[in-house]
C-alpha cells in the first residue's frame, strides 16, 4: 500500500497516475521516452506541485513484486503505447521497471526506516505493508487509490487495489504420509489464527469476511484441490 506522513494532505491517486511516476519509460507523443515527471502536477495539474519522491523496497522484496504486479502492471494496460508492444520481453520490461534516477528511492527491506524518512519528508510517499501504516496510524496515513481509501474493511473486501491475498498450497500427496500436514492446515484456518481477532491480524495480516473464512476452511479441511 501507499502512506504519506500526516503532516501533509492525504493523496488520491489512479493507478495510472502512479505507473506515469514511477516508471523508467513513459508515452510522450505516442513514444516511449524516459520519464520526464518530476513533479506531481506534470501528470496532472490537480496534483501538488511538489517533487515525486516514493521509498520503497528492493527488487528482492515481497512487497515490491506485489506492487509491480497490482499497480505497475495493471496500469500500464491504459496505454496505448504499450498496449500495442507484440514482444513479451519488452512489454514486460516497459511495464515493470521502475525508474532508478532517485525519483524511487529503495529504502532496503527495512519498512520502520521508511516510516522514519516519511516523517522527516511529509511530501514523500512510502510503499509497504497494512501493518506498518497500523502501527504508526497516529503519524501517517494510508493513500486513496481508485477512489478507495486503505481501510480494514475495504481490504478485507478486496477492494482496496494495492492489496493481495497471502495463499498456503498443500500437496494432497503428502497430507497422508507426513505427520503434521492435517494439523498445520486446522490450525492456520482455525479461529485463532484467521478470525477477527485471530493472533495472524496482531502480525498485520487482515481477515477474510467471515463468510468467506467459513468456505475456505471447509475447502482446506476437505482437501480440495485446485481448480486450474
Amino acid at each position: 500500500m501507499l502512506a504519506n506522513s500526516k503532516q501533509h494532505a492525504p493523496f488520491a491517486l489512479s493507478e495510472k497516475q502512479i505507473w506515469l511516476a514511477l516508471a523508467k519509460q513513459v508515452p510522450v507523443d505516442g513514444k516511449l521516452v524516459p520519464n520526464p515527471n518530476t513533479t506531481w502536477n506534470q501528470i496532472d495539474p490537480a496534483l501538488p506541485a511538489e517533487k515525486i519522491e516514493v521509498l520503497g523496497p528492493p527488487p528482492t522484496s515481497g512487497t515490491r513484486d506485489a506492487f509491480v504486479e497490482l499497480v505497475m502492471d495493471r496500469a500500464c494496460e491504459e496505454f496505448p503505447e504499450t498496449k500495442a508492444l507484440a514482444d513479451a520481453a519488452a512489454k514486460q520490461a516497459a511495464c515493470q521497471t521502475i525508474r532508478e534516477d532517485g525519483v524511487y528511492v529503495d529504502a532496503g527491506e527495512n519498512d520502520n526506516l521508511i516510516v522514519q524518512k516519511l516523517e522527516a519528508n511529509p511530501t514523500s510517499l512510502g510503499i509497504f505493508g497494512y501493518s506498518f501504516l497500523d502501527q504508526n496510524i497516529d503519524k501517517l496515513q494510508g493513500s486513496t487509490i481508485q477512489g478507495v481509501a486503505p481501510t480494514f474493511e475495504n481490504i478485507a473486501d478486496a477492494k482496496y487495489p494495492v492489496a493481495r491475498s497471502l495463499y498456503f498450497y498443500v500437496k494432497n500427496a503428502h497430507a497422508s504420509v507426513i505427520p503434521g500436514i492435517r494439523d498445520y492446515i486446522a490450525e492456520f484456518t482455525s479461529e485463532a489464527a484467521i478470525g477477527e481477532d485471530g493472533y495472524l491480524a496482531d502480525k498485520g495480516l487482515i481477515p477474510l469476511p467471515e463468510d468467506q473464512i467459513a468456505a475456505v476452511r471447509a475447502t482446506a479441511t476437505e482437501l480440495k484441490p485446485l481448480s486450474m
